[in-house]
């Protein structure tokens, strides 16, 4: 959950900023020619800003997910848990065919663990104290393969992919909203460019967009937990990977997460929050795993 959350809060963050950028340079005075939308340019324009979005978000979400949750990269091993640790995820990646990722622990109560990287030859793959904390170390292996199986998998390039798509949209339908508030909301001629009020009506209608685009990631990314339970499953075993899952699930159930935070949690229902949510809920994905087997 943690690196599709980070990458999607530091796309959004990018956006922004190129938009805001883009604007005082006057760039979006280019869909603007004789008083009408050069749709052609506008396209252009915002296929760039939504690609050049997603790719430097994911240049950056491995540095982004270590400074917000605080990861320390293992580099010199000092007790049996760290060493285990190096020498699982060594023996996953070797076959999955990646190079070794970087392995780092996060001081955090829950039990979780995340990978991310622009390359499935340097990537990241962390996990949290209270899940070494909780679970049993064929419990922990097979997360671990989990993650090993995102990275072989080039899920978070697959995403980027699909976020630049979605961004481009995004960008183009609220740049025409805030045309739309510009000329025939505020009768604003046009000579000077577009106004504040069309800026505004922009970054307001591209949040709001940027929301309801990231139900489409979202839904991506739950397929993408599926491939990924199947490929731990083939890394360290089918019934690992079940126990694992079945952890997770008592863990989080015995947490008894907020109603406001169900819709982020791994474990969620259905209804509208699944919408929302980056992984399909627990009893889907065992339910998975038993059928396959």
């Amino acid at each position: 959950m943690k690196r599709i959350f980070l990458f999607i809060l530091t796309n959004i963050a990018v956006l922004l900023v190129i938009n805001i950028t883009l604007r005082l340079l006057g760039v979006d005075r280019w869909m603007d020619q004789s008083g009408g939308i050069n749709f052609t340019a506008l396209l252009v324009l915002s296929a760039v800003i939504g690609f050049a979005g997603s790719i430097i978000s994911l240049l950056m979400s491995k540095w982004m997910a270590k400074q917000s949750v605080g990861a320390q990269v293992i580099t010199d091993p000092f007790d049996p848990t760290e060493r285990w640790l190096l020498e699982t995820v060594r023996r996953q990646a070797q076959a999955a065919g990646i190079g070794m990722p970087e392995v780092a622990v996060y001081d955090a109560p829950d039990v979780n663990a995340f990978a991310t990287g622009w390359n499935r030859n340097d990537a990241l793959v962390a996990v949290s104290t209270g899940l070494l904390n909780n679970m049993s170390k064929d419990e922990i292996e097979a997360v671990l393969a989990h993650e090993i199986s995102h990275v072989a998998n080039g899920d978070m390039v697959t995403l980027a992919l699909i976020q630049g798509v979605v961004n481009t949209f995004v960008v183009f339908f609220s740049k025409l909203f805030g045309y739309f508030v510009d000329r025939v909301v505020l009768k604003n001629d046009g000579r000077d460019g577009p106004g504040m009020g069309a800026f505004i009506a922009e970054i307001v209608a591209q949040l709001v967009l940027g929301v309801l685009a990231s139900m489409i990631v979202m839904w991506f990314s739950r397929q993408r937990e599926f491939r990924a339970d199947a490929g731990g499953a083939s890394l360290a075993g089918r019934q690992k990977m079940i126990a694992a899952l079945e952890r997770l699930k008592v863990n989080h159930e015995q947490a008894a997460m907020p109603q406001n935070m169900a819709a982020m949690a791994i474990s969620s229902s259905g209804g509208f929050s699944k919408l929302f949510m980056t992984h399909p809920p627990l009893d889907e994905r065992i339910e998975t795993l038993r059928r396959a087997a």
